[in-house]
């Protein structure tokens, strides 16, 4: 097993020190809307953005990881309010990595080192937690990674070599996963998101792969391997899925944005020019499949949707419009 405890915090330090190397951009690439956030303690400051969630109202979650804490910004990077500190009562964090949002609001934060899952109202006051270390039922070995909230409800957490799934409330449900790099093993399950038919999707970073499972966790499918070209991966960050099934990948090792189709067909990439990344963490789709990536430039960048890519007109088809006189703009 890979020990990525110290992964986002180390990688801040190798990544900002260096010159940033620009990733080749897809023709295909949304369009750069805005950035906030700079290296700091204050307010909308950030110290290792290391995750990113978008709310039922359209605010924006960011997990401060360094800063122990979550901010909560509007979906144009206004500064609504934050919380937590370190420590290991309710409310405190050491060492945050994710953060998700369900329907009704609440807010669900993985405590890596305190081995647990908290959970808070949108505006941040405490509701409940489980988990305690050890390799056991509703237990974190490695410590809870990434987290996310089907549609069903139920909550998904990473845990390095397998998936647990709770109730809202925290009562365990179900597992899958050991050790290896076989269909349905993870050497690293670094991050979590599920789609709006309940398939779930998990980053398995040491295995360069994106894995897919339906919500019980049968095996369905798989893509990656490690490099930089096109579906393939260096370090990998999050992932997120919006409400048209498209898939996109935190590929912090390559420092860009990966898009696929649900199966895993490549579909765009970026990372190169305005909204260029340092280390892309995490990455989010709002309602208005709008994108928000968490970068360790410590700011947070918004853009567009992906462009719908324009209908391909053949030979023969534009051979067909003329023989029945129409002209060739015509559709």
């Amino acid at each position: 097993m890979i020990s990525r405890r110290t992964r986002l915090a180390t990688a801040a330090v190798v990544l900002t020190a260096t010159t940033l190397l620009p990733t080749a951009a897809s023709a295909q690439a949304p369009s750069f809307i805005m950035a906030w956030g700079t290296h700091g303690s204050g307010d909308g400051q950030f110290d290792v953005p290391s995750g990113v969630a978008i709310g039922p109202a359209g605010n924006v979650y960011v997990v401060d990881q360094a800063n122990n804490r979550i901010q909560v910004f509007t979906s144009d990077g206004a500064y609504i309010t934050q919380w937590g500190t370190e420590g290991s009562g309710n409310g405190q964090f050491r060492f945050p990595l994710a953060v998700a949002a369900d329907a009704g609001g609440k807010i669900y934060v993985t405590d890596h080192y305190n081995y647990r899952v908290q959970v808070f109202t949108s505006g941040g006051a405490y509701v409940t937690q489980w988990g305690t270390v050890g390799s056991g039922n509703g237990q974190f070995d490695g410590g809870p990674n990434g987290v996310v909230v089907g549609a069903g409800g139920n909550v998904y957490v990473s845990d390095f070599e397998r998936i647990q799934v709770f109730t809202s409330g925290g009562a365990y449900i179900a597992q899958w996963g050991t050790l290896g790099s076989g269909n349905g093993q993870f050497n690293s399950a670094w991050n979590v998101a599920t789609d709006a038919g309940g398939n779930v999707y998990v980053v398995d970073s040491g295995n360069f792969r994106m894995q897919v499972f339906t919500s019980g966790g049968a095996y369905i499918t798989q893509w990656g391997t490690q490099g930089s070209g096109n579906g393939q991966f260096g370090d990998l960050g999050g992932v997120a899925v919006d409400a048209s099934g498209d898939v996109y990948v935190a590929d912090l090792g390559n420092r860009r944005i990966q898009a696929f189709t649900s199966s895993g067909a490549y579909v765009a990439q970026w990372g190169s020019g305005i909204g260029q990344f340092s280390g892309p963490t995490a990455v989010a789709v709002d309602a208005a499949y709008n994108i928000y990536v968490s970068d360790l430039s410590n700011r947070i960048e918004k853009f567009g949707p992906l462009p719908t890519p324009a209908a391909a007109v053949t030979w023969g088809a534009l051979k067909s419009r003329y023989r029945s006189g129409a002209s060739p703009e015509a559709k």
